[in-house]
């Protein structure tokens, strides 16, 4: 196994950056990853993803929702194809830090056959870049005054 994981800390409620999180709908307006995304946020059901990695072109995806915690965690997992190619357990985590304050912790897991061939080239590389551009946009987004 091996995992991308990267944090930021934002200035305003959990609750408010996890209802961010999970208004998947919404992620084309603020989400340079994400760049759409289509399905119901419970346990168990699926959400069809485009993503949009640094240098490269949108790949679809579906990934199944594992778990949604309200203003601590949402996860899913995704898979190339079939299980044990190349899959990845996508985990928003929050830690609130006070009332308007919180850490929010975005890592992958990432498990099968093809991560040690694309683990330099690929995943270290462009998807940490991927997830430090959501961290930073999830950030201008919930300090927002609107």
């Amino acid at each position: 196994m091996r995992e991308v994981r990267t944090e930021i800390t934002i200035d305003a409620p959990a609750q408010r950056v996890f209802q961010i999180l999970i208004d998947i709908e919404r992620y084309h307006e603020w989400n340079p990853l994400i760049v759409s995304a289509r399905g119901r946020v419970e346990p168990g059901e699926k959400l069809d993803i485009s993503i949009r990695l640094p240098g490269k072109p949108d790949m679809p995806y579906v990934v199944q929702i594992l778990r949604v915690v309200d203003e601590l965690e949402f996860v899913w997992i995704g898979r190339m194809k079939m299980k044990g190619i190349l899959d990845g357990m996508h985990f928003f985590e929050l830690f609130p830090e006070g009332a308007n304050r919180v850490r929010v912790v975005q890592r992958e897991e990432f498990r099968g056959l093809l991560v040690p061939l694309v683990w330099r080239t690929f995943l270290d590389t462009r998807m940490r870049m991927g997830f430090e551009a959501v961290n930073r946009k999830l950030k201008e987004q919930a300090e927002r005054s609107d």
